[in-house]
């Protein structure tokens, strides 16, 4: 529910000053209105001369960083910074997270958590367990809150996190391709504008029916203006403007394929995709001889399937860096959650692979005489 703006920045302000403060971002500007600095970054330092005040600001160019001592001088830099027209304050303390956007009309939408804690172990201490969004969440209400969501949505945010830049700032575009019932796309956009980001983030399924119930999700979260969802394929979705961030989880099959060509095309600056599925290369290797002594990991049903899914996800990492893109291959999630636990984490570079790259993708297709779906999705007379 809405809230005057003073009073929410009035409870941020004793925050910042509060000495259990770890961390704060000010970042987005509210409707007509822009900030001098386009973030700012608050938390407290330890130095030879004692505890200070670290702010860092940016213009969108250069960082600006100095420390300030408790009281008065304290007091006035955090008092500059409240008369920001910033749109998005996330303060974080010891024991609490507030989240304040400012809305179009100009009034306040605060979130306030406790910090998550483990449990008091016999003999041990209460400790801060970190979460990237807390468990108590009142989004965890609306997807659902079981321990196995929490654990796979806290997976998903930490390899989000690892991609995209700390200093980030600026608007957002994010595409969810194959949302499903979208409860990571909420949690993406819940965790990215916690960051204080501008995010504008559209789901795609093929099912109306998802976009539908997705779309009164969002309704009911407050998020209708920022979060949007359309119905349609992977490949052929009305997504515009293009995303400067793909995510697709769980897509099954090619449609992983369809996903990463789609973002190659839009020229995304971010690509995460934890594949799903992989049965075209494991039919293809059940018609093709096994290149010399291989014929064992091919032999068995079951192996042929799991090498056929490490070969599938090589190829499209080796793709990815032929086309202009830093790829790397991880663990999403524990494999006691799921055995399709691979994550496919890209960034674009620019830098076109070389000719030795292009030999040792070529070599490896030729060896084992199959055709990636990727390869023939990025091919200009067929893609």
């Amino acid at each position: 529910m809405p809230e005057p703006l003073d009073a929410a920045l009035t409870e941020v302000r004793a925050l910042l000053l509060d000495p259990a403060l770890t961390r704060a971002v000010a970042a987005g500007r509210r409707r007509g209105q822009r900030p001098s600095v386009v973030r700012a970054e608050l938390r407290p330092v330890t130095l030879k001369a004692g505890t200070r005040l670290q702010i860092a600001t940016s213009d969108g160019d250069r960082p600006f960083t100095r420390n300030v001592t408790p009281g008065a001088e304290a007091d006035a830099a955090v008092d500059a910074l409240l008369a920001e027209p910033f749109g998005n304050w996330h303060v974080e303390t010891v024991d609490a997270t507030v989240q304040l956007r400012v809305t179009k009309s100009g009034e306040a939408q605060v979130h306030r958590a406790r910090t998550a804690r483990t449990p008091v172990e016999p003999g041990g201490h209460d400790r801060v367990k970190e979460y990237l969004l807390d468990p108590g969440d009142p989004i965890f209400a609306e997807i659902g809150g079981s321990a196995a969501k929490r654990r796979q949505v806290d997976a998903f945010l930490r390899a989000l996190a690892a991609t995209l830049p700390d200093d980030l700032t600026g608007p957002l575009r994010v595409v969810d391709l194959g949302c499903g019932n979208a409860y990571l796309t909420f949690a993406a956009y819940r965790y990215l504008s916690r960051r204080g980001l501008d995010v504008h983030l559209v789901g795609v399924d093929v099912r109306p029916d998802q976009r539908r119930r997705n779309t009164d999700l969002a309704g009911r979260l407050g998020w209708a203006d920022r979060v949007t969802f359309v119905a349609g394929t992977i490949a052929d979705a009305v997504v515009d403007p293009a995303p400067d961030l793909v995510l697709a989880l769980h897509a099954c099959d090619t449609a992983t394929d369809e996903a990463l060509a789609r973002s190659l095309r839009w020229g995304a600056r971010w690509v995460l995709a934890a594949p799903c599925c992989h049965h075209d290369l494991a039919a293809q290797l059940r018609t093709r001889p096994a290149p010399g002594a291989y014929d064992l990991l091919t032999r068995q049903g079951i192996l042929r399937e799991r090498f056929a899914d490490v070969l599938t996800d090589a190829l499209r990492a080796a793709l990815l860096r032929l086309h202009g893109y830093r790829a790397e291959v991880v663990e999403f999630v524990d494999s006691q959650h799921t055995p399709r636990n691979l994550l496919i984490r890209a960034r674009r570079t620019g830098a076109e692979g070389t000719p030795a790259q292009r030999a040792e993708y070529r070599d490896l297709v030729d060896q084992w005489g199959v055709t990636p779906r990727l390869e023939t999705l990025l091919t200009p007379d067929e893609g």
